[in-house]
This record gives C-alpha cells, structure tokens and sequence, in this order.
C-alpha cells in the first residue's frame, strides 16, 4: 500500500501539471465534480484507487445485505464476495451487536479495500438488534418542539455506531408524510409541515455528521404521498413538479444546504419529474443526474433504494438493474441482488459507450473519498470486551427518557381536566384495552388511588356491559388503548366496539383516552373531550404519560399530522406542569447511574449482617424521583421480598411529617403562635410545671421534658398485663387495639396524658434561664394535645382531611391494619416484653399503641413514595400540586436551625452545624438540610441547596429492637453520603 501510496502522489501531481492542475479525464467537469478535501484525503484516494484492479475498483459501487443472526453458509457467502468482488460495503440487518461486531472483524479483516458498514437504523440500532432499545419513531420526534433533543439524539447514535465500527445510517426518512394512507413511510416520517420536517431533518443529521457518521436522508425525491408500498410494486405520485419542488424537495434542499453526506434515491414514478418515461425515479437520468446533482447541486453519495425491491426488481433482471442505476446517476448500488453479474454488465455497458470508465472512476474515488472522510484510513478492529454496556448506557437511556416525555401530546382538554386538581375530590379508575398496561397502572398509582381494570380488543357486548358496571362508581376513568398497529389498511388496530364503548363511558364518567401508538388513530376518537397521544407503546411512555397526566411534567408535544377534521397539525402545546413528583433517571439530572449504584453495595452488606431484613432507598433530585430500589424480605426467613409498595412503620418520622405539619398549617394561619405557651392552649395545665412552657422551646426539645416515660410499665405486672387495662377481644370500654387480639381500655389515653402531665421537668443548668436541650419524645405529646384542641378533631382525621388525601397520598396514614393488606406492610419487633406477641400493621412504639394508634411521636406509617411527596411539599415552600399547606416563610423559620444548644430546628432535625460532622445525615450533606430519623430504622432528608431528597425504610427492629447494627455501621448515612458523591460536576 505505501508504494501505491507514493506512485498515486506522483502521478496526481504530474496530471495536475499537464491539465493545469485540473486531474485528467476530468477538465471539463463542473465545479462539484473536482476532487475535494485534504491533501492528506486526496493522496489516500488515490493510493487505494491505483492499488486496485479495474474489476476490482467496480466492486467498490455495491453494499450487499449482512446479517449476524443467520447460519455460517451466509457467512462465508459474505466473505467470497469480499475476496473475489472487493465489495465496497455491507448494510447490516437483523442480529445482535457482539455477533455483529465478531462479524465486522472477520470481514475486514478479509477486505482488501475497507468496507463501509452501514445499517439501516431510522430510530436506532434497536431497530434491527434484538438487544437494544429504540430511540422514538420519527412521527414520534416530529411532535417534540425541542430539536436539540434530535440532534442529542444523532449524536448519541453516532456514538453508538463508532463503537460497532459503523460508517453509515441510513437515516433519517425526510419524506413529508402528506397522505394519512401511505403504507409503507407513515410513522417513519417527521410529519406533514416542510418545514418542521426540515428542522427535525437537519437535527438529526448534524448530530450524525458532526460526530463522523455518514448520515443518509430518503427517499428521494419525496414517498411521502403514496399508497403503494414500493418494496411490492411501483407507487405514482402524479403531483405537479411545482408542487413537489415546494413540499417534497423542500428539506432535501435544506439538507444539501449543510452538507450532508449521503441521500437515497426511490423507487417512485413521478411522470412531472422526468417527462413521463414511466421509469422508476433510481433509474431515471433526469432525477438523479439532471434534479439531484445539476439543479439542486448534491455533492455527496448517492444510494439507490434496494435493488431487490418489486418497484424495480420486476422492470429488470439482476445486473442489468444496476447498469441502469448507474446510468442515471447513482454511486453505489445497495443490495444488488448479483454481484458477479453487475460487473459483467457494468462492463458490456462500458463497452458499448452507454458510460464512460472515466465517469465510473469518478464515482469510485467519491466512494473512497467518503470511506476517508468516515475514518476507514485508520480503523482498529472493534473491542468486544463489555460492548453492550457501552453501547447502552445510563445516558443513552436518559436521552430517550426525554425525547418520549417531549413528545407525548394532549391532544384534546377540552374542560381543562388535566393536570389533574382536587385529588381527594375524585375516585379513579384506569382501563387498558388491547394488552398489559402493567407500567402504566404502577405509575398512575404513584399519583392517586385507583382500581384497574383489563379488556382484550374487540370484546362484546357481555364483557363490555360488565365493565361498565365495574366502573360505575368511579368519577374519572383513564383509558389507555394498547395494540395500536401502523396499518392504515386495518385501521391501525382499532375496533368499532372500542370506540363505542369509550364513548358510551364518557357519557358517565370523565373518560381520558390515552393512545399508546400511531398518532393516526386519533381520527377514530374525533369526539373525545380528553385525548392523550403517547405515540408508541412501551416502558418509557407507559412511564411518562401518568407524569403527564397529574402535572409531575408538563406537556409539549405538538400534533406533526393532521389526522381529521378535530386533530389537525399543530395541535397540542404546551400544558403547565402542577409541582408534583415526577419520575426519571439519574443522568436527566445531573447525577450518575453508576455511582448510585453503590447504594445496592450498602444494602447487601445491611442483609447479610443482619443490621435490617430488607429496605427501601429513593432519592429525588429537582422533583424527579431517579433513584428507587427495594433490597431484602420483609423478614429474613423466607418470606414475601420488600417492593416499592412496602408500607413501614416511620416511628419518630410522626413528628415532622404528621404533628410538626400540622402545627406548620395552623401556624400559616394564625391559629398557633410559636411564642405562646402550652398553657395558653391547654388551660389544664394551668398550676402544672408544663404550663409555662413555650411552645418554641417545646418543639425545640429545649423545654425540660423528659426523653420518654415507659408507659406501658404501669399497666403491667410481672410480665402479665393488668386486667383493668387489657383485653383480649374488642368489648364494651376495651375498643383501642393496641395489637391483635389485644385491646386497652378506652380511657387509657386519658390516663397516659394525665401521667405525663405529672412528669417531672429536668433540672436547668445553675443559673441558666433555659432547659439544656435534651431529644424528648413528649414534645409531641403536647404538640399532638395542642393541635386537637385547636382544630378540635383528632390528629389521623385532621391531617388525612388537610394532608395526606387532598395530596393523593394511598398508603401515608395512622393504624394500617384494618385498611392496608397485612402483606404489604413490614413486620417489626417480637414484643417479648409489653404485647408478647409479634408486631405487624400495629405502632411499634409502646406508648403509641397504648394511645391507640395515633400519637403526636410515633404511629404513622407509610411508603416511601408518600414521603416523597410530603417532603417535596416541604421543598416547594408548602406547595404542592394545587394544594397550598403552609406559607413559605413558615417553611423557612421551622427547617432552620434554632439554637446554639443543638442542631435542631423546630421539629425538625438538622445536620450537626460542626463542619466535619453530619450527625443523623450524611456528613456530606450541606447545613439547609433538614429531616428526621426513625428509631424502626427510618430517616428522611430533604436539601432545599440541591433541591435533594433522601429516603430510607427500613425494619430493623425485626426481630429485636435491641438490635442497633444498622445505627452502628452507620448504613443510613453511608447511603446519604454516597448519593451526594454521585452528583457530577
């Protein structure tokens, strides 16, 4: 190679003295036929060119199909035609990325010119490998009004490719899609708008070309208004030459504008485009030479659409085929379906002055010329070593995450239903027609309380009868309609039963269809008040429309097709999202996959040193929960696995997320003043050493309470529980449970208060004129006595009326057991010594229980996404959705940091204020944090600086609360740490 090298640099220069400075052959060539590129390019060319053989050089016009999932005859056929025919490429198809990349070594390595790799992958390589996922159809990025996105997208994929050592994507379609009918490009097009098709076009193809791929728009000169598919028979578009200039040519033209690099040519019969010959536009001089290249100045390669196609393939035999494609003006000729034969007829063609060996010459050096431009002087075989994880990374899945949630568009909102508002005022329901909505259900229940229900397509008039009575007690029923098909000839998949039954819901009920695939279905639904086009049906938008629906996200996709009279281009908009949680991935925020991942690490040496039988971790970041796993069993023997629908007992979580809120709304509202004392609010207290406390110092645990009273050792008596305070079956004045099958005496509670009324104070330091600070769980005792009187009604009811129910909370509430399945909630201790029993779906804490359930300091429970949204509340200042809990001044002053004497802010805990110290959080988490930690093995943590939220469940007090690994090993704050360490800068 390097002496053909050097003769070709010789002989350059020697033919740029003779012709003065223009090559030989080509003198009279117009500008765009000259050689073009480096010096470096121009002598790579022409080294390669002049080391081949004329037969040889011919093998360079074709690019043959490749599979990596076919047997080792189809192999070694690929490998005779590149030793014996020099192939110039291959386009790979069906299989799998380490086959494909075995593969690609093998036939390089055979190749003595290097070849071209090509796919084509319109949205990705998950279009042709079995283990890869799609990026978004293209009618799906036509709805997104964000084109960085595309072009993140070309990028990515450009990535993708470098890494299979790929050369060519044969992509994007840039068809204007104008006939609701087409066959065969439809979902694969941008839309119906020139220009927006151009905008998404260029997008994508800048983010191909930018980063070395060679990117290839088709079908030229436009399929976009056909109802014949191509690949079956000939399609004639009789559309005037002026009309196809202004739609059809428009984004090719925008394209050649920015250079790109390859096109595609059709199998179309365009009779205004070449004087009606009748001839398929791939064979036709007067498209591909006189319109492509001469009139619209196209200077990169030109690809004939494959060869085998019916379009073509029933004109002409095999060989004969190419010679005319070559005629015309094509480079390469894509899927010949005989090589040998070609060449044998390329050359009888030659022979016979119907193309000169100079004009194929030229194209052969423009192939090479590409195949630099691509790389190909410097590749290296492919590593094969973790392939797939580099292929598909956190960042790849992020990317598609948002190009889907950009797209979705609400299509109709007619009553302004969506977002949905008023949550504690509906009762939801959700319906899946035509397949698993599995995803889609989870999500919707992340954000209220609903009964689901599934139909197949087409049901009759029985099964359909009999779902309307399911669903009659509902207000609000979400339809997602699956086993949408891309057929226009079958009407997408949809069934005339279905689209009377939605309507016959709607009558009743307000009924949100959801279309979970081609847009073009939307015509069938053309009365629906509430219609939500998701554009394709898999994980992502199953995911992301729940987000959409109850403003988690707003909505900005944009209709790309007018699909009827109602549904016409350019609907849809933007929809303003209502600050609830939304759900994603760590890179969509800043943050690492990989490093989160040492959480799973954590939670794996938690099991198996038994410091807690199982756990939840979530993380939220901008109001995006990224991070939610579940570790472990509910028990460490064999028992059902903790799932991110596992309720916990929070224990001291009560106090900030059940009292301190409560005391945070009333004193928004000027019912409750911090500066005031328990006996101002408590007139019981008058004469006692409490009623002078100041509810400030109260909550700052700064009032000289007692750290606790073990109640429950009044009401027992050697190891035995004295009958005047239990029983074992619910009876007249024993209605409290205190456990199963256990049960106090209804003026127990009285008793408890007026035993911690009687409690001595501590002893102030000498001369001090304030308690020391000392962690009490009486504080809320009085707190939870304070704000019943105020709002006169009982804590659970107060805060389910003003809290939990109007912010969609499920499973945020007090004595779980009589409205929650046992299973789903975590067992904790083996209370050897109070109850003498095992504690499941009953407080853990003793003087809780005795309370019945519902104290200021302990009681609730709860899952993990519940919590996330009480303390994402917390970080929006007191809002929520549409609710409005508690000002944001109030906020502020409670999560701050109180006094000089602790940490503590007022109810809530706060890391400790020393620099290398984080106390109950992560030391590194900044001192705006506030939260609370949980002796069951709990803890909650919100970053108002990084917009962070940190929760972690756990029962690690199963089987022993005597068990304290999980506070010693440090596990909750190790976990806290590490999230901050998976920021990236």
């Amino acid at each position: 190679m390097r002496i053909g090298y050097l003769r070709g640099f010789v002989i350059m220069v020697f033919a740029c003295i003779l012709s003065g400075g223009v090559p030989e052959g080509e003198s009279n060539a117009p500008d765009r036929l000259r050689p073009k590129g480096s010096m470096a390019e121009i002598l790579w060319v022409d080294s390669v060119f002049q080391s081949l053989s004329f037969d040889e050089r011919l093998g360079q016009l074709f690019m043959v199909a490749a599979y990596s999932n076919k047997d080792e005859r189809h192999v070694n056929e690929i490998r005779k035609l590149i030793k014996e025919e020099n192939l110039g490429g291959l386009i790979f198809f069906q299989g799998g990325p380490n086959r494909q990349a075995r593969l690609t070594n093998l036939y390089q390595a055979e190749a003595k010119t290097p070849l071209l790799i090509a796919m084509d992958a319109e949205w990705g390589l998950g279009m042709r490998f079995d283990s890869i996922p799609d990026y978004p159809k293209a009618m799906t990025l036509g709805a997104i009004q964000n084109d960085e996105l595309i072009y993140q997208m070309g990028t990515e994929m450009a990535r993708q490719f470098k890494e299979l050592d790929m050369h060519i994507n044969f992509g994007p379609v840039v068809d204007v899609n104008s006939n609701p009918d087409n066959p065969v490009i439809g979902y694969r097009a941008f839309g119906e708008n020139p220009e927006e098709v151009a905008k998404k076009a260029v997008a994508y193809v800048k983010g191909l070309q930018d980063h070395g791929v060679i990117a290839n728009a088709k079908h030229f000169p436009g399929h976009g208004d056909t109802e014949v598919d191509s690949h079956y028979d000939l399609p004639v578009i009789r559309h005037s030459r002026e009309r196809i200039e202004k739609v059809d040519l428009y984004p090719y033209q925008r394209l050649f504008d920015e250079n790109l690099k390859s096109v595609m040519v059709a199998h179309l019969n365009i009779p205004s485009l070449d004087g009606g010959s009748g001839r398929p536009t791939s064979l036709s001089k007067p498209v591909v030479t006189d319109l492509l290249q001469n009139e619209m100045n196209f200077e990169g390669l030109i690809f004939t659409d494959a060869l085998n196609m019916r379009g073509v393939a029933d004109l002409y035999a095999p060989g004969l085929v190419d010679v005319e494609a070559l005629i015309a003006g094509n480079d390469v000729l894509l899927y010949s379906m005989n090589v040998p034969k070609a060449k044998e007829e390329i050359k009888k063609a030659i022979a016979e002055g119907r193309i000169t060996e100079a004009e194929i010459d030229r194209r052969i050096k423009k192939i090479l010329a590409a195949k630099y431009w691509a790389g190909l002087y410097d590749r290296r075989p492919i590593k094969t070593a973790k392939l797939m994880s580099r292929l598909y990374t956190p960042k790849t899945e992020a990317l598609i995450e948002d190009l889907y949630a950009e797209a979705i568009t609400v299509a109709s909102n007619k009553s302004r239903l969506l977002p949905f508002k008023q949550l504690d005022m509906k009762r939801f329901a959700s319906l899946t027609i035509g397949g698993s909505g599995d995803v889609f259900a989870q999500y919707l229940d992340k954000y209220a309380s609903f009964t689901h229900y599934q139909i197949d397509k087409g049901e009759g008039a029985t099964a359909h009868e009999e779902i309307k009575e399911k669903l009659a007690g509902n207000d609000v029923v979400i339809v997602g309609l699956m086993g949408i098909t891309n057929s226009p000839r079958r009407d997408f998949g949809i069934r005339d039963s279905d689209v009377r039954l939605i309507e016959e819901l709607s009558r009743s009920h307000q009924v949100i269809t959801v279309l979970f695939g081609n847009a073009y279905s939307a015509q069938f639904f053309e009365g629906n008040e509430h219609l939500v086009l998701a554009y394709e049906n898999n994980d992502f938008t199953q995911k992301l429309v729940p987000q959409i629906l109850f403003g988690g996200r707003a909505g900005k996709g944009i209709l790309p097709v007018t699909v009827s009279e109602t549904f016409v281009q350019g609907i849809g908009g933007f929809m303003e999202p209502m600050r609830r949680l939304a759900f994603g991935s760590p890179e969509s925020v800043g943050m690492s996959t990989e490093k989160l991942n040492k959480i799973d690490e954590v939670a794996e040496k938690m099991i198996r040193i038994q410091a807690a039988p199982g756990a939840n971790v979530l993380v939220v970041k901008e109001g995006k929960v990224i991070f939610e796993r579940s570790y472990g069993k509910l028990e460490y023997r064999s028992s059902p696995a903790v799932t991110s629908e596992t309720v916990y007992d929070l224990a001291s979580i009560t106090k900030v997320l059940a009292t301190t809120q409560a005391v945070m709304f009333l004193v928004s509202r000027g019912e409750l003043d911090m500066s005031k004392t328990l006996g101002d609010y408590l007139p019981e207290l008058k004469g006692t050493n409490k009623a002078n406390l100041i509810l400030s110092d109260v909550m700052a645990h700064e009032a000289g309470l007692k750290a606790f009273i073990p109640h429950y050792a009044k009401t027992v008596e050697s190891g035995r529980w004295k009958s005047e305070y239990y029983s074992d079956a619910a009876r007249p004045g024993y209605t409290r449970p205190v456990s199963n099958e256990m049960y106090a005496v209804d003026a127990l509670r009285d008793s408890i208060w007026h035993w911690t009324v009687e409690s001595d104070l501590e002893a102030r330091p000498g001369g001090a004129s304030k308690h020391r600070y000392r962690y009490s769980d009486l504080t809320m005792y009085f707190m939870q006595e304070v704000v019943e009187r105020v709002v006169n009604q009982p804590l659970d009811a107060f805060l389910e009326q003003n809290f939990y129910s109007p912010l969609g909370l499920t499973t945020l509430t007090f004595n779980p057991a009589d409205k929650i399945p046992l299973a789903q909630i975590a067992p904790t201790e083996n209370d050897v010594v109070f109850r003498k029993r095992q504690i499941q779906g009953y407080v853990h804490d003793p003087g809780a229980a005795m309370y019945g359930g519902v104290a200021g300091h302990a009681g609730l429970f709860g899952k993990a996404t519940d919590l996330a949204v009480m303390m994402q509340m917390m970080l929006n200042k007191g809002y929520y959705g549409d609710v409005n809990l508690m000002k944001p001044g109030v906020v502020s002053e409670f999560t701050k940091r109180q006094s000089t004497q602790s940490r503590r802010g007022w109810g809530w805990d706060k890391p400790e204020p020393e620099e290398d110290e984080g106390g109950s959080a992560g030391k590194l988490a900044p001192k705006s944090t506030f939260g609370h930690t949980g002796f069951t093995g709990t803890c909650v943590w919100a970053d108002p600086e990084n917009e962070l939220i940190y929760i972690f469940l756990s029962n690690r007090v199963y089987p022993d609360g005597n068990n304290k690994k999980l506070l010693r090993e440090g596990i909750r704050t190790e976990i806290h740490d590490l999230i901050y360490e998976a920021m990236v800068d």
